[in-house]
């Protein structure tokens, strides 16, 4: 059975677990050597070894545990871009040829990131129209620069589901003294609590193929993205050797592998007050946030 590394709220203080696919969790006495989720990462090389030959078997049980994010503390949360080839088409665009680089933007690791149950609070909604995105984490346990693709997937310690919140009301400035600087990523995907991420990290001993994973996503129980990372524009490996590119990729970073087709925006829906948002990878697990507006939470 798989099994995720999660982040669990003992009191004032916060575990490191073990959740089961079932939903079971249990703290087994081999992760006490690690104070955070970012310490284990840290010392991933161990860790992994710790996790190769472990058993589970009698580990002890949390009843009722509440996860909190995987990680509390990331250095850097990277977001690729347009990088499913469905998802470019129904936002209007056309696939990019063998010669693309794939881009990124950042979120603030720090504020944007919440656990698998959290709120997402939303502000002046109509203005900002919060999209969902639904998207494959990669956490990495090894860091490194100039990552070779061959040797990329080497450096990957575990797979999340995250949620991409987008503003789109803010991505396009319409005052600005050249087209240069019409697009506000900032504004967009900077949002406080815009990035739900959970349930716990699966090791990637477990995800034999991250491009064969079903995405999907519900907005209030109706399916809205229902797609295979197969459809990356860009594969995982890619990805990360080209974020190690331009910037020295450390242990506990997250990279978001961008979002397939079914956003919001090509609907013309945007959240609002009370949506649920479920949102569910295959062997992962899934996240479940409601949306709740600042002045009426």
């Amino acid at each position: 059975m798989n099994y995720a590394l999660v982040a669990i709220a003992d009191g004032s203080e916060t575990r490191l677990g073990v959740r089961f696919e079932d939903g079971t969790v249990v703290q087994p006495p081999e992760l006490k050597q690690w104070t955070s989720m970012l310490d284990l990462l840290d010392h991933w090389p161990a860790a992994a070894g710790v996790l190769a030959g472990w058993s589970l078997d009698g580990a002890p049980v949390v009843a009722d545990a509440h996860l909190l994010q995987p990680i509390t503390w990331p250095r850097k949360v990277l977001c690729a871009g347009v990088n499913y080839r469905r998802h470019i088409r129904e936002m209007g665009g056309e696939v990019p040829g063998d010669d693309w680089v794939p881009y990124f933007f950042l979120k603030p690791p720090t504020t944007t990131l919440v656990g698998p149950t959290d709120p997402i609070v939303i502000r002046d909604a109509e203005r900002a129209r919060y999209d969902w995105e639904a998207e494959l984490a990669v956490v990495i346990g090894l860091g490194g620069r100039d990552i070779p693709v061959g040797r990329a997937l080497d450096h990957v310690a575990g797979y999340c589901v995250a949620n991409d919140v987008t503003a789109r009301g803010y991505h396009r400035r319409v005052n600005v003294p050249a087209e240069a600087f019409q697009y506000d990523w900032f504004a967009s995907k900077a949002e406080d609590m815009s990035l739900p991420l959970g349930p716990g990290i699966t090791p990637a001993s477990q995800v034999p193929d991250p491009q064969r994973l079903r995405v999907r996503l519900w907005v209030n129980d109706e399916l809205r993205q229902d797609e295979s990372t197969a459809d990356m524009i860009c594969p995982v490996d890619e990805l990360i050797s080209a974020a190690s590119r331009v910037a020295t990729l450390e242990p506990g970073d997250v990279i978001a592998t961008g979002t397939p087709a079914g956003v919001g925006a090509g609907q013309g829906l945007f959240l609002r007050h009370g949506d649920t948002i479920r949102v569910a990878i295959d062997g992962l697990g899934e996240i479940t946030n409601v949306v709740r507006e600042e002045d009426r939470r």
